[in-house]
C-alpha cells in the first residue's frame, strides 16, 4: 500500500515566515521525482521554486495561486510506495522518499520525467486522489518526458500562452531551452496567455481615499527603511565632480576589445579602493554589544528597479574582482532581478550599497543607508555643464556624488575624505592606478 505523506512549506532562511503561492507546479496526480520543485512562491526576498523531498504521486494541494501561506503549512500530500501494475499490464511507477530534511532547496538531482497516471478501479495499493481546486479523481496519463526547466523560459512561455509540451526540446534530453521558445513565438505569434492579473481589491476608508497593503516585498523594504531611520543616525555630504576623463577612460577601455565595461563596474572598483582606505564606512553597529564592527571583505550591494519594487542585490567580495568581472556579476544579478530569480542569499550580506539614481535622470539625492550597514555612496546623472577646467571655461562632463553614513562609525572628517577621493579617481582616473 502507498503511504500518503504531507510535505509543508518549508524554512526558506533569512527570517522568513510566510510566503506566497505563486505558480502551482504540479497537479494532482502528476508522479514526482524527489526535489522535484512542485511550486513557485514569492518571500519578501524573492522568487523561490520550491522542491519536494518525496517521490511519489500528488494526491493533493493546499492553497490557491495568490494565497500567502506561513512557515509549516501543508503545500501537497504525495503517495509514496510501490504501484502494483494496472490492468492493461502498464509500466510500474515506483515511488520514493529522499529521507532528508529539506530547508527550501532540495538536493542537485533534477528529475528526468513527470507524467500523469490513471487509477485503475480494483488496482490495490494505488493511493485515492484528493479533491482540490474543483477538481477530484486522477488525469489520464500523458506520455512524452518534460525535463526540469528553467524559471526564465517557463516565464517566457506563460506571458505568451504557449505550451511547453507542445514543444520538442533542443537540450539534452530534450530540454527545452529558451531558443525552442523563442523559435516556437516567431513560428506561431499567440496572444498572451492570461491578462496581468487584477490588483488585490484594497479597503476604502472613505470616498477619496484607497488603502493599499504593505506587504510581500514592498513590506519588506518598508520595515527595513523605517528600521533604518530609526536606528541610524546619518548625514549626508555631496561634492560635484568631472566626470569627463572617466568617460573616456571607459570609452578607450571599450574600444580595446574584450568584454565591455559597464560606467557602473568603474564606480565599484573605485568605490572599493577608497573603502580600503578608509575602512571605518565599510562596517555595521552591534547596537546590543556597543561596538563597531568592521569587514576585511566588500560584499557590494548595487539598488536597482524592478516591477516588483526595490532591490539590491549582492555582489561577493567585489574588492577582489577586476572590471570585467564586476560588470558581467552586475549584469547577471541586474537580469536575475528584472526575471524575478534572485535568490535569497544574492539580496542579502552586503557590507556597502552603491546607488546610481541618475539613471532616473536626477542629479543627486539623500539616499536612506541599506541597514545594517553604515554607509552609501549615491551617483546623480552625468551631464554637459560649464565648469573651469584648467583655468578656462569648459563644457564638461559633471556628475554629483554624495555620501549618506552612519555618523556613528566615522566622524564628517573621514566621510569628507572618502568622497573626496572617490572624486578624484572619477576626475583623474590615474589616482586609481596610483594605488592599486
Amino acid at each position: 500500500m502507498a503511504q500518503v505523506l504531507e510535505f509543508k512549506l518549508p524554512d526558506l532562511g533569512e527570517g522568513l515566515t510566510e510566503a506566497e503561492i505563486v505558480r502551482w507546479l504540479v497537479e494532482i496526480g502528476d508522479v514526482v521525482a524527489i526535489d522535484q520543485p512542485v511550486v513557485e512562491v514569492e518571500t519578501a526576498k524573492a522568487m523561490v521554486e520550491v522542491p519536494c523531498p518525496y517521490g511519489g504521486v500528488v494526491t493533493a494541494r493546499f492553497g490557491e495561486e495568490g494565497t500567502e501561506l506561513p512557515v509549516g503549512a501543508p503545500l501537497i500530500t504525495v503517495a509514496v510506495g510501490e504501484r502494483a501494475p494496472s490492468g492493461g499490464g502498464a509500466e510500474e511507477a515506483r515511488t520514493e522518499s529522499s529521507g532528508s530534511v529539506l530547508v527550501g532547496y532540495g538536493t542537485s538531482e533534477a528529475p528526468a520525467r513527470r507524467r500523469r497516471v490513471r487509477q485503475e478501479p480494483g488496482v490495490s495499493g494505488a493511493a485515492p486522489a484528493t479533491a482540490v481546486n474543483g477538481r477530484a479523481g486522477v488525469p489520464e496519463a500523458e506520455d512524452g518526458p518534460l525535463p526540469v526547466i528553467s524559471p526564465l523560459v517557463r516565464r517566457l512561455a506563460r506571458q505568451n500562452g504557449l505550451d511547453l509540451r507542445e514543444l520538442t526540446g533542443s537540450g539534452p534530453d530534450g530540454l527545452i531551452l529558451r531558443a525552442d521558445v523563442e523559435y516556437a513565438l516567431r513560428a506561431a505569434p499567440r496572444p498572451a496567455a492570461t491578462e496581468a492579473p487584477a490588483p488585490r481589491p484594497a479597503a476604502t476608508a472613505a470616498p477619496g481615499e484607497i488603502r493599499t497593503p504593505l506587504k510581500g516585498m514592498r513590506g519588506a523594504v518598508a520595515d527595513k527603511l523605517s528600521r533604518s531611520r530609526r536606528e541610524i543616525p546619518d548625514a549626508t555630504c555631496w561634492v560635484d565632480a568631472d566626470a569627463t576623463e572617466l568617460m573616456r577612460a571607459r570609452t578607450a577601455m571599450n574600444t580595446a576589445g574584450g568584454r565591455k565595461i559597464s560606467l557602473l563596474a568603474l564606480l565599484a572598483r573605485i568605490c572599493t579602493a577608497a573603502l580600503a582606505r578608509f575602512p571605518e564606512l565599510n562596517s555595521t553597529v552591534d547596537a546590543q554589544a556597543r561596538e563597531v564592527v568592521q569587514f576585511d571583505h566588500v560584499h557590494l550591494g548595487f539598488a536597482a528597479q524592478t516591477d516588483r519594487g526595490l532591490v539590491v542585490p549582492v555582489v561577493r567580495d567585489a574588492h577582489a574582482r577586476d572590471a570585467e568581472s564586476l560588470s558581467a556579476e552586475f549584469a547577471r544579478l541586474t537580469e536575475a532581478g528584472r526575471t524575478g530569480t534572485l535568490t535569497p542569499g544574492e539580496l542579502t550580506g552586503g557590507t556597502f550599497t552603491l546607488n546610481n539614481y541618475g539613471v532616473f535622470g536626477v542629479d543627486g539625492s539623500t539616499p536612506i543607508i541599506n541597514h545594517p550597514e553604515a554607509a552609501m555612496l549615491g551617483v546623480g546623472r552625468i551631464v554637459p555643464k560649464p565648469w573651469v577646467h584648467e583655468g578656462e571655461l569648459a563644457v564638461r562632463q559633471v556628475v554629483q556624488l554624495s555620501l549618506t553614513f552612519d555618523h556613528r562609525v566615522c566622524d564628517g572628517g573621514t566621510a569628507g575624505g572618502f568622497l573626496r577621493y572617490v572624486a578624484d579617481c572619477v576626475e583623474q582616473p590615474a589616482v586609481l592606478l596610483r594605488t592599486l
